[in-house]
Formats: structure tokens, sequence, C-alpha cells
């Protein structure tokens, strides 16, 4: 963002904004949506949208920021409250239904995993979230079996490909039909299954 709102009244016009770029981007994509139309949507002038957004660009920024957002909060809350290790693979699988689901139902995030290809800045926010996702399941492994803190490096690295292959997995069944969707959703969870148990016995 090219100024960050720190009023009420500024962090709600932002929103608004946000908001409005969903809803144009759900029925005609990013590429199609301009910044006069996405004002007039907003009902703001196109100078008060560039105060905020220089360009499209970081309009997807901070849609994928949201997005992300969301996405932590979902997976600290999910596997927060497990408390045993046989209770982490069905919490997991959990996590990872609801994440497809959330997916389906949200044309904007195809369209910015459609983007991140494309965009260094993107790609660097994807990896970053991924390995924010990976320390919270590391640290939860470590929490339910304190023995696995003898494998750190290890389980770390395990942790984030598992958490960089669920981006890649949703990307991937969301592009396809729904029915080969959810086998390609079932089998990243069979491969997930296999590494968290494997890491719990360590």
């Amino acid at each position: 963002m090219r100024r960050a709102p720190t009023q009420k009244r500024s962090r709600e016009r932002v929103e608004n904004i946000l908001n409005a770029a969903c809803e144009l981007i759900s029925v005609q994509g990013s590429d199609l949506m301009k910044m006069g139309e996405l004002a007039e949507r907003a009902g703001v002038s196109i100078g008060s949208l560039y105060q905020y957004f220089p360009d499209k660009a970081a309009i997807i920024h901070a849609l994928a920021d949201r997005y992300n957002a969301e996405s932590r909060h979902c997976i600290e809350h999910g596997l927060g409250v497990v408390t045993s290790a046989d209770a982490l693979v069905p919490a997991f699988e959990r996590l990872v239904d609801i994440y497809y689901e959330l997916f389906l139902a949200e044309p904007v995030i195809c369209d910015i995993w459609s983007g991140t290809q494309a965009d260094k800045t993107l790609r660097d926010m994807e990896l970053e979230v991924s390995r924010s996702h990976a320390d919270f399941l590391c640290q939860t492994i470590f929490r339910l079996a304190p023995a696995a803190r003898a494998h750190k490096e290890d389980i770390a690295a395990r942790c984030l490909l598992i958490m960089y292959m669920c981006e890649s997995t949703m990307r991937l069944a969301i592009s396809v039909s729904r029915d080969e969707g959810k086998r390609v959703v079932a089998g990243y969870k069979a491969m997930t299954r296999r590494e968290l148990e494997a890491m719990l016995n360590l």
C-alpha cells in the first residue's frame, strides 16, 4: 500500500475498496479490473483510491495479505486446540478440507494464485506464509511429542514441505473437475498422514 490507514474511517475506506475489488474480480478476474471501475464500485474518488493503492498489483498484494492472515488464524486455531499426538492427524485433515472448501468458494484466491507465478513479490509472500505455517506445525509436533526436538532441522524441513505442498495441492485441485479435485486432496491427506505419524514417532 502507498499509505497505511491509521484512522478508523480510513481503515473502513480501505476495507471497502478491497471488498469492491473482490466483487469485481469474482465476476471478471483481476486482468480486466480497471482502477476507475474499482473506484466507482467502492464509492470513492480515483484520487482517494490512488492515495492507498498505486496500482492494481498493490490491490492484489493487499488481498493476498488478507487471505494469508485468515489462513494463519485458521491453522493456529485448528492446531492450537490439539492436546494429544493421536488427535493431530484428524485435526490437520479437517484443516485441509476447510482450506479446500474456502478456495472453491473464493474466486479471488484463485486469481491471486494465478498471479503468483509471474509476480516475485507474491511468490516470496507465499513462501513466507508457508514458513510461518510450517513453524506453527513444527511447534505443535514438539509440544505433542517432545522427543521429536532431537530431530529439529529434519522436522522443520518436512513441515515446510507439507505446508508448501498444501498450497500447490489446492492450486491443482481447484484447476480440475470437482471429483478429480477431491481425489487430489485425498491423496495429499494420505501422504501427509504418513509424514505426520512418522514425525510424531521419531
